[in-house]
This record gives structure tokens, sequence and C-alpha cells, in this order.
């Protein structure tokens, strides 16, 4: 199959005028401009054109799918039974592909439901972005998140914690470092839960078989402990202390000199935060991740989809606010497609439009180089080179 457009990005800014994927197998086999392409095909081969641009399909690199975006989704997710909660969440999984995203994170389910939607997906029988999953997140007796049922004390618990999720076929460790605000019963948001030790076994048990390991930190004093541990990615990573937020430019250094990448979590929503925290805490709070970007830190997207006011075809809106804070849109870009694969152990794979790479492709309307709410007018996905499209009317083709 040939896939045309007015542009192709390949990746960090790259641009390729008047271009073309050669896609086969569920593969890129090829990528260049139009014609060249065109004359090493046949006039038997399925072709697709489009006016707009081709770019790597989106990485959102924390969801939550088992969370329904609602004004209470722990309440939801408690009234709900696991076949309910599956059948929403292959709803969701359709949103998120629908909006751009061909890969997502999922950082906590209940009962593995989002490593048995990784399968469906996987084996085509559900659409959806292909799902790196996380199973149960290690949390202590009542701590954050602790109806997930990843409640454990001691070392020995812990491993065995990060064993049955990987059995089970997850792609990525889980640990709530610290409190949250998704849980009213338990530690404050900024608290420490675990103990050195217990943070070293964690990333010990994951790392022995090969699997990354993501922290959610919102405490200053959890992220350091994160990165003493050697965990892969940090989560919301918002310096909090009881007294207000506290960036420990060491701690930072290490996070940049280990090569540990930190997902924000930005809300689709963003823009609300002023109204909901306080103009000057949200200051606070965008200066913190602005300090982060021009430190050097590898930043990711993830949008923390399925917490309160946090949907499913949200990130294209979540990138705005790294725009907000003066970031390049190429910079901007390669968070949600190179940077992303890279920390979720499928730089090989995917995140740009290279020859070998999965055929996971977004095609929009207009340029997102000069202008993001291009990623807003989605005119066909692909996953693997299986073609998605939002409805028949709004096809590009």
């Amino acid at each position: 199959m040939l896939i045309t457009g007015g542009r192709v990005l390949t990746g960090s800014g790259a641009c390729l005028e008047d271009g073309a994927v050669l896609v086969g197998g569920g593969a890129i086999a090829a990528v260049g401009p139009r014609r060249e392409l065109e004359a090493r095909t046949s006039p038997t081969t399925p072709r697709l054109d489009f006016t707009g641009t081709i770019l790597p399909g989106l990485i959102d690199a924390h969801v939550h799918l088992v969370f329904d975006g609602g004004t209470d989704p722990v309440a939801a997710l408690d009234a709900a039974t696991d076949d309910d909660l599956l059948a929403a969440m292959r709803e969701r999984a359709g949103r998120l592909l629908l909006s751009g995203v061909t890969t997502a994170r999922d950082l906590g389910d209940r009962g593995c439901l989002a490593l048995r939607l990784a399968t469906e997906i996987a084996d085509g029988r559900t659409p959806g972005p292909r799902l790196v999953a996380a199973g149960a997140p290690a949390t202590t007796v009542g701590g954050h998140c602790h109806f997930l049922g990843g409640e454990v004390t001691g070392e020995a618990e812990i491993r065995a914690l990060v064993r049955r999720n990987l059995a089970a076929g997850a792609g990525v460790v889980k640990a709530m470092v610290t409190g949250g605000g998704l849980t009213k019963d338990g530690p404050k948001i900024h608290e420490s839960q675990f103990t050195p030790g217990e943070l070293a076994a964690l990333v010990d048990e994951a790392h022995r078989a090969g699997v990354p390991v993501a922290a959610h930190a919102h405490g200053a004093a959890g992220i350091e402990a994160a990165v003493e541990a050697g965990v892969d990615t940090i989560e919301h990573c918002t310096w909090m202390t009881e007294d207000g937020l506290d960036l420990r430019e060491d701690v930072l250094r290490r996070i940049i000199d280990e090569g540990i990448a930190v997902c924000p979590t930005v809300s689709p929503h963003w823009r609300t935060l002023p109204r909901l925290f306080g103009e000057e805490r949200a200051r606070a709070m965008f200066d913190t991740v602005r300090r982060l970007a021009e430190a050097g830190t590898t930043l990711i997207a993830g949008t923390d989809a399925g917490v309160q006011r946090a949907g499913f075809d949200g990130l294209a809106s979540a990138l705005t606010f790294y725009a907000h804070l003066g970031l390049g849109h190429a910079d901007i870009l390669d968070m949600a497609t190179t940077h992303a694969a890279t920390a979720l152990g499928l730089g090989g794979t995917t995140g740009k439009i290279a020859p070998g790479y999965r055929a996971d492709l977004l095609v929009v309307d207009g340029d997102p180089l000069t202008d993001l709410a291009a990623l807003t007018a989605v005119r066909a996905v692909f996953t693997a080179g299986r073609r998605h499209e939002p409805s028949p009317a709004s096809s590009g083709a």
C-alpha cells in the first residue's frame, strides 16, 4: 500500500514535502518523495492519497483505561463488574485510537484487565492502540490506588507482585512511590510510601526481566528515592513538599545524567488549572515543568486519561501546554513520538517513519510543525498498516 501526503514528518522535525510511505506486511517498507516511490510500485498497488501531513502515530505514555474520566472515577470503578469495565475499556481504547494515538502505556488497572485488552488489540479482535500495560501498581496497605489490588508490605511481597504482573504479560512495572489525589483516604500526595530497600527490590525484580519501571512520584523526597532506586520514568514529578514545591537541582541533574524520562501527565484541560488551584500555585507548577525542559530533561507526553477531567481523546490538547511554555513544535511532537517510544522500550519499532518500523501512522490536515491544532484534524490512523478513520464522512482520501 502506498500512502501519499502533502508532507511526511519522518521524525525530530524532519519534513519531506510531497512525500509517500510504502507499507507492506504491517511495516514501513520505504519512505521518500512521491514520484520516487510511485516509480517503485506497480499499477495494482493499493494507494491512498492525502493532501495533509503524514506523521508517526502519537503515543500517550500515561493512561488508565479502567477509569472513566468522570467526576468520581474511583466510585465508578467500585460500582462496575469486571465485564462492564472491560467493555468500557474497549470503547475508551477506540477513542484513543481515533484521536491519533497508536500506542498507549496503561499504568494501573484492576484485575489485569488492561493486559487482557492488550491481547485483544494485538490479536486484531478489538480496535485500539498498542498497549504497554502494568497491571496492578505496587502500593502500600491503604496506599495510593490500593483499590486496584496491588497492596504489598515488605520486599518479598513486592517481588511476588512484580512476578505476578510479569506473568500476566506486563510490559512495565508501576510503583506508587508517593500518595496521590485520587485516593482520598490514603497518604498525602507528597508523602513517600516505600522504604529504599522496598523500592530497590521492585526495580531489581523488574529489571531482571528486562522490564522498565515507572514511578508515580509527586513528592520531592519520593522523586529522590525513585532516582536512587534506578527507575526508568518518573510520572507527574511535581516536586511537592508539605510547604509547597521544591525542585532539587542535584536530583534533577541525576535524572538527566541517568537518562530517566519524565512524564508530567498534563491534563487536556490544563487551562483550567489556575481556576482550580489558584493563579499562584498553577504558575509555580507550570514554571516547574518549564525548568525541567530548559535543563534538558527528556520529557514524554502523557495525559493521565481516566482520572478526573481527563478524557481519552485529549492528547493533542494537552500538547498545547508545552507550546504555552515556549517549547518548539518539533520538540513537542518528539515528546509524543520518538522520546515516548524510547521510554516505553519501543524505540526500535515505532515513534518515527522509517523503513522497518511498524506502520503506525497518523494523517492530519495542515502542518503540526507550524500549528499543533492540526493534530485535531484527523483524517486517518494506521496501526501496523491497518487503516482506521473517525468516520467515512470525514475521510480525507
